[in-house]
């Protein structure tokens, strides 16, 4: 069986973020685990949002078939937090992209 990660980074940032999110910032998930870095900080928002396609797309099912991407192993999910008017915050684009691991 195919073992994976799946390096999340930070790709836009409309408004404002809560969490304090810039694009470049980056954290991996491995099986179960949130691996930080960067002293990065994880949002229960952002992690809401990914955690139910998360798992099917670390044990290998396609972002194309999740709906999250038009490529296999890279896909994009966004904060549900949708910014001025509505809220002070802003929404943050993620970029998932899922390696094999040795």
């Amino acid at each position: 069986m195919r073992k994976y990660r799946v390096v999340v980074c930070v790709k836009e940032v409309k408004g404002k973020c809560a969490a304090g999110y810039k694009p470049g910032d980056t954290f991996t998930f491995e099986w179960f685990y949130i691996k930080p870095m960067q002293n990065t900080k994880i949002c229960l928002h952002a992690l809401n949002s990914m955690l139910t396609l998360l798992m099917p797309f670390i044990k290998g099912v396609s972002a194309r078939e999740l709906g999250i991407g038009t490529e296999d192993d890279i896909g994009y999910l966004q904060c549900p937090d949708p910014g001025k008017p509505y809220t002070r915050g802003g929404t943050v684009l993620f970029e998932l992209k899922r390696e094999e691991v040795d």
